[in-house]
Formats: structure tokens, C-alpha cells, sequence
């Protein structure tokens, strides 16, 4: 028995169903043409085969069906405004190829140079589909012109993708280690606190002066030790127990290869390394080399990585240190500069902006680590460490206490268990390190403790 569903009922149904958008094109005698379309998907890798559904009573299916080539280009995020006119939503448009930058493709179809990605096809057959067609098209040619994020369709509207909140995060603190060694701090002392952080979970990487200062005693000699309270929600430790543990030799940040064959030799797990934006990732390779053969990595931190006028050299940028072999990479807000406070508009530290370059980058990287160092100017810091993490950022580089002028390794970890996302050192960081870091760095700690030591 067949059971009828009403056309409403069907479009509603199908609406619900999220698909990417392209723009069909074609070429023959008539000239070139396109539209928009999201019946698009693949049919086979061998030989590579994709079809597109047209509706028949379209010019657009006479045209495919008489020049028997097409080009599917599929749009990006930014591209919202090409599929609008592609799709006839702006009926005053007589050419709708004069936006864009469009070239002929192998089949002579039109490719858009600036695809997130297109393929070029032979019509191979044609399969008759109630009121449309299926074409299935012979792939000839294909390309990736750039990493984007896709425009999608849902709802009978355009979007993009927003990612959940993730489950955790990490936390590397490269503020506290840097801040203790240039201020002169009792090297003891700072180095059994650095020790506890580390000890809890969160990586310390230190500049290469303090190095040898953070390496673990040898056996039998007079060890600084740590203590470690144990954070709420953290190992089997009972509450407030002291375990003394001797974290391994740490993260060391260097200026330079003979630096970073320095650390490799002292047996660092890794080396991190400042690098401009400069589309090259030159400064890194020679690090790079530097370690090659020890177990040692490189993390590569892009400097002023947030500056709305380099978002393509940032791009570029990491392309080229995936490309030159680094582990990881740190994507770094500079300091707000003189005058700052007057241009907000201008800011790195805009949410939109790091949204809109986390949306290339996080693809860019295409499963490389990355990791984010934000400043916490104007109030932004929690809020792009939101944004951040809902772009698909799973790793933050802090400062306890603000040290280093980043954001406060404390209030990224009381955000994340207000938004159920786990840390390292669990819902809150224990309130002696902050009160030992302000002893140390101003003789007494600056806010009174009015809860339980943690």
C-alpha cells in the first residue's frame, strides 16, 4: 500500500536536513550559466563519479542536459551573498558570473577561483527522478583553492558551522615561569611553585635562563621538592593531602637553535619558539633541525597572531610550520599598544574577528594542536576563550595570576566548570599558588581569602 505524504509535510522534513551549497555551472553554444543547488553528493571513489539533481523544468537542466559538462563549486562561509545571487534571489541581476572570479575549467565550465573546493565534470548518464534529473557526471578535474569553512543550508537558511562545547581542555601556563625569572623571584621558591603547577597537570613552560633552575635535583642531593595540594575533583589523593612528587624536566621556551640544543640535550619534552606572521614560518625550521634526532618537539607561537590586518599572513603562516614539522602551534594576542583603550573597534581582542579566523585556521591546521594565548584587555578575555572553544580550540596558554599579562590561568578554569568543561587541575585552581605567586611578587597576597584553602 503506498501512503501519500503532502508536499509541505515532505519540504518540512527535508528541511531539517543540513547540506552544503554550490553553485551547478555549465558552458556550451548558449554561454555560460549556473545556479545554486545543494542536491549535490558523491557516488563513487573508482572511477571518482558525483551527481546533481535538477529540476526539470528548469533552464538550467535544458543546458546541463544539451552541453553534457558541469562544475560544482562549493561555497565558503563568505560566500553567502554569491549563492544568494546564484540562486535568483536578486532578480535585478542580469549577469550573476560579474561577482567573482570565475574561469573556465577542463570541461570549459565555469570554476570559481576562490572555492572551498570544485570539481569539473563529464555528464556520464542521466536518471530520470520524479520532477528532477539525476545527472552523474565523470570527475576530470578537482581542487581545493583554499581552507574554509563551508556555507551551509538548514532551515530554508544560510549558516555556518558552530561547534559544541568540548569536553575538556588543556592548559599550558607560559606567563608564570617568564614573569618569576625577569622579576628576580627567589629561584627556589618559584621554582617548588612552578613544580606544583606542573605536578597538578598544567605544563609551565620556562624561558631558557631559568632552565637549569627547573631541572629535577639529582638523586641524593637537596631537592626543592613539591608540595601539592590536591585540587578538588583531582587524583585519589584525599582532600588537602600533601604529595610530594618531581615533575621531569620541563618546557623550555628558546631564542634560538643553540637554546633549543641546549634544552633537547636536557632531555625537554619540547621547545617553543616565537614566531613572526609572516606567511613563512622561517624562524622556526632552523629550531626545527636544531632537535631533530632527540624526542624533543617544537611548538611554534605566532606572534600578534589576532591582528585583524594579518589574518592571511596567519594563515599562511601555519601552513607553512605544518608543513615545516612543528608539533604544535600557539596562536599569541599581542599586548594592547599605546592608545589601544580609544580604538576598540580595532582590537584584536574582538570576538567576531577571532571567531571569523578560527573558522580558516582551525581547517588550516587540518588536526595540528593548536593552541590559544589570549589577554584579557577591556574584559575580552573569558569571552574569546568562549568563542575559542566553540571553534574548535581545545587548548589555552595562561598565566597564573595573570602573569605574563595573559588571561589568569584561575578564571579560564572557573569559566570551564561553570560550563561543565573539565580542566586539569578540576573545578577551581587551589588558592595557595595564587597566594605564594603574590607573596613572592609583592610581598603579601593583594585580595583577603575568605573560603577554605583548596
Amino acid at each position: 500500500m503506498t501512503t501519500a505524504v503532502d508536499g509541505s509535510t515532505f519540504r518540512q522534513v527535508l528541511a531539517r536536513w543540513p547540506s552544503g551549497v554550490g553553485i551547478v555551472t555549465t558552458a556550451g553554444e548558449a554561454g555560460r550559466h549556473g545556479m545554486t543547488a545543494s542536491s549535490f553528493s558523491s557516488v563513487s571513489l573508482d572511477p571518482p563519479l558525483v551527481l546533481v539533481c535538477v529540476d526539470r523544468r528548469l533552464r538550467s537542466h535544458e543546458l546541463l542536459d544539451r552541453n553534457g559538462v558541469f562544475a560544482v563549486n562549493v561555497l565558503g562561509r563568505d560566500h553567502i551573498d554569491l549563492g544568494r545571487r546564484f540562486a535568483g534571489m536578486e532578480p535585478e541581476v542580469t549577469d550573476r558570473f560579474a561577482e567573482g572570479d570565475w574561469l573556465p575549467g577542463a570541461t570549459g565550465s565555469p570554476v570559481l577561483t576562490d572555492a572551498a573546493a570544485w570539481v569539473d565534470c563529464r555528464v556520464r548518464n542521466g536518471y530520470p527522478g520524479g520532477d528532477h534529473t539525476i545527472f552523474v557526471g565523470d570527475v576530470v578535474a578537482a581542487g581545493v583553492p583554499r581552507i574554509t569553512s563551508p556555507l551551509l543550508f538548514h532551515s530554508r537558511a544560510w549558516g555556518q558551522l558552530a561547534d559544541p562545547l568540548p569536553q575538556s581542555v588543556g592548559i599550558t601556563d607560559t606567563g608564570l615561569a617568564r614573569t618569576l625569572h625577569d622579576q628576580g623571584a627567589a629561584p627556589r621558591r618559584g621554582a617548588r611553585l612552578v613544580a606544583t603547577v606542573r605536578a597538578a597537570g598544567i605544563p609551565v613552560v620556562v624561558p631558557h635562563g631559568a632552565l637549569h633552575t627547573a631541572l629535577p635535583a639529582p638523586r641524593g642531593t637537596d631537592a626543592p621538592g613539591t608540595e601539592l595540594r590536591t585540587p578538588p575533583g583531582g587524583p585519589a589523593a584525599p582532600a588537602c593531602a600533601t604529595v610530594r612528587t618531581t615533575p621531569g624536566p620541563p618546557a623550555v621556551h628558546v631564542r634560538s637553535a643553540a637554546q633549543a640544543a641546549d634544552a633537547a640535550e636536557a632531555g625537554c619534552p619540547r621547545v617553543e619558539v616565537t614566531v613572526p606572521a609572516d606567511g613563512t614560518g622561517t624562524a622556526a625550521r632552523a629550531v626545527i633541525r636544531a632537535v631533530a634526532g632527540s624526542a624533543t618537539t617544537v611548538v611554534a607561537r605566532v606572534h600578534d597572531a589576532l591582528a585583524p590586518d594579518r589574518a592571511r599572513a596567519v594563515l599562511h603562516t601555519v601552513a607553512a610550520l605544518k608543513a615545516a614539522g612543528c608539533a604544535e602551534i600557539s596562536l599569541v594576542e599581542a599586548r594592547p599598544g599605546p592608545g589601544a583603550a580609544n580604538t576598540t573597534g580595532a582590537l584584536d581582542g574582538s570576538p567576531l574577528h577571532l571567531r571569523t579566523l578560527l573558522q580558516d585556521v582551525v581547517p588550516q591546521a587540518d588536526g595540528l594542536p593548536l593552541r590559544l594565548a589570549l589577554r584579557d584587555h577591556h574584559g575580552l578575555g573569558l569571552v574569546n576563550a568562549l568563542t575559542a572553544m566553540k571553534s574548535a580550540v581545545r587548548h589555552f596558554d595562561t598565566g597564573l595570576g595573570g602573569c605574563g599579562g595573559l588571561l589568569p590561568t584561575e578564571r579560564l578554569v572557573l569559566l570551564c566548570s561553570r560550563m561543565g568543561v573539565a580542566t586539569p587541575v578540576g573545578p577551581e585552581v587551589p588558592r595557595s599558588w595564587v597566594n605564594e605567586l603574590e607573596r613572592m611578587r609583592y610581598g603579601r597576597p593583594l585580595r583577603a581569602r575568605t573560603a577554605p584553602d583548596q
